[in-house]
């Protein structure tokens, strides 16, 4: 079984040393000492919580929080404050940024995993989210589709998922297929923020299935952000030989051996703007359709349902 991960922060080698020893044992550890070589590695890897120093040499505990609620990827990581300090102020300010739980130095090591192992399931009762990417999950989208049939809002939603991607996972292996999702997410993100208004909703469905949900006026150059950006990172998923010949050679869902190119994109959009939705299950199944109608190509390609009917 998978150690879930945690992440310490702290400047002071000592300090570094007993976060370490005190939870290696029951958790993978992660450690920085400098807040940006924190926010560097958090790029790359999400881990199940965060303990973290209120005070670093280049930045501030509440600081590094504020950057980690404005990210969709970080928004729910939990947070274990650790200080020197004991004043009110202090606690106040660092848990209004975003931490979740407050500790003083010098700190007992029996109650520092207590409370680790508690904010991890608390995150984990109250977070429909997906373990991998943190991006909400099906009960916040439906709770969201929900919401927008019965306010009668204007919205357009964005069905996506990978071409290929169950037989480059199955060739390069799980780490290769979770870097896909992840770079993916990291995408879908960046084309929201670029190219979409802060009211979005982003989640993973699960496996290589995301969603968006967004005004039908910025769905398309969303669509064709996404695309773009992705088609300029997929060939780095192969390895140099296989992406000089453009493709892979591995068993197929048939159980033959066939070619696989790049793993390519795929979005199916549909809009309420000329039909009415009584049912999440209308727009699920109308996002699927035209999402299939898109993979039949063999680029990357969205297709949006503007039918009345």
């Amino acid at each position: 079984m998978l150690k879930l991960k945690v992440m310490v922060v702290d400047d002071d080698p000592d300090i570094l040393e007993l976060l370490k020893a005190t939870l290696e044992d029951e958790y993978t550890v992660i450690s920085a000492s400098r807040g940006n070589e924190a926010l560097e590695k958090l790029k790359n890897e999400v881990p199940d919580l965060l303990v973290l120093d209120y005070i670093l040499p280049d930045m501030q505990g509440p600081d590094i929080c504020k950057v980690l609620r404005k990210d969709p990827l970080l928004l729910h990581l939990p947070v274990l404050m650790l200080t020197g300090k004991g004043e009110i102020e202090d606690k106040v300010k660092g848990l209004e940024s975003g931490a979740d739980d407050y500790m003083v130095k010098p700190f007992s090591p029996e109650e520092l995993a207590a409370r680790v192992r508690m904010l991890i399931r608390r995150s984990n009762i109250n977070l429909d989210a997906n373990p991998l990417t943190r991006l909400p999950g099906n009960v916040s989208l439906n709770r969201e589709l929900e919401d927008k049939i019965k306010s009668k809002e204007k919205f357009a939603a964005l069905y996506i998922d990978l071409d290929n991607f169950k037989a480059v996972n199955d060739y390069y292996g799980f780490e290769k297929g979770d870097e896909m999702i992840k770079e993916t997410a990291r995408i879908l993100i960046n084309s929201l923020q670029e190219k979409g208004t802060t009211r979005d909703f982003i989640g993973h469905i699960g496996g290589d299935d995301f969603f968006i949900i967004t005004s039908p006026d910025k769905a398309e150059d969303i669509a064709k952000k996404i695309i773009s950006d992705f088609d300029k990172v997929s060939p780095k998923f192969f390895d140099e030989k296989a992406r000089v010949k453009g493709y892979i050679e591995t068993k197929g869902r048939d159980g033959q051996i066939h070619r696989f190119g790049f793993v390519t994109i795929s979005i199916g959009i549909i809009t309420n703007l000329h039909k009415e939705f009584h049912h999440t299950a209308e727009i699920s199944s109308l996002g699927a359709e035209a999402k299939g109608f898109a993979k039949k190509f063999p680029e990357s390609k969205y297709i949006f349902d503007k039918r009345t009917s």
